[in-house]
């Protein structure tokens, strides 16, 4: 009756275990910014938003969910190999004792995810606006991670994700725009 088919949005490589890169990347997997809070944000604020948009918080807040599965594949194998001492001397020794390689929704600091990442105030065009810094903080923290990585494979799942982040940006200020005009528009009754 089902076919599963595991196919990440694109392809996830990595050229090497590299535990520190990996705690970096947990960032974008349980932080304030990073793609689990996205995805539950703007799922969110789909109740709250006019019509003429709701379908763009439905698509974006759907494919941060593709995009949280590529990271938790990028720390999966990332950590893989790593033994005790090496998840030890990248800094997630607690998490190791914890969560031995499991990945495990916190930041890079080790901070477990929290439900006040999550922004909805019910007015459309701030929520919107929320929305667009959110996807501007997440472009921002995906080309320091490029920076932090030698890893040329990672590297370019990591573009991926940041260009995804720009588009989103965009989508979302072309939505206050539209939610602006409709707004101005002397309604008759």
């Amino acid at each position: 009756m089902w076919i599963y088919e595991k196919k990440l949005q694109y392809p996830v490589r990595v050229s090497k275990c590299d535990p520190y890169m990996a705690k970096l990347l947990l960032e974008q997997y349980g932080g304030a910014d990073g793609e689990l809070a996205a995805a539950l944000r703007y799922l969110n604020q789909r109740y709250t938003i006019p019509d003429k948009v709701i379908g763009l918080l439905t698509d974006i807040g759907t494919e941060e969910f593709a995009h949280l599965e590529m990271i938790a594949t990028m720390v999966y194998k990332l950590t893989k190999d790593a033994t005790p001492d090496q998840m030890k001397a990248a800094g997630l020794g607690d998490h190791y004792v914890s969560h031995d390689n499991a990945l495990f929704y916190q930041n890079a600091g080790g901070v477990p995810w929290t439900a006040t990442y999550i922004q909805a105030k019910g007015d459309p065009i701030a929520d919107l606006y929320e929305d667009i810094a959110a996807e501007e903080k997440a472009r921002a923290t995906y080309q320091w991670l490029i920076d932090m990585t030698d890893d040329v494979d990672l590297q370019d799942g990591l573009k991926f994700l940041r260009e995804r982040e720009i588009i989103h940006s965009l989508r979302f200020r072309e939505a206050v725009e539209i939610l602006k005009e409709e707004r101005e528009v002397k309604k008759v009754f």
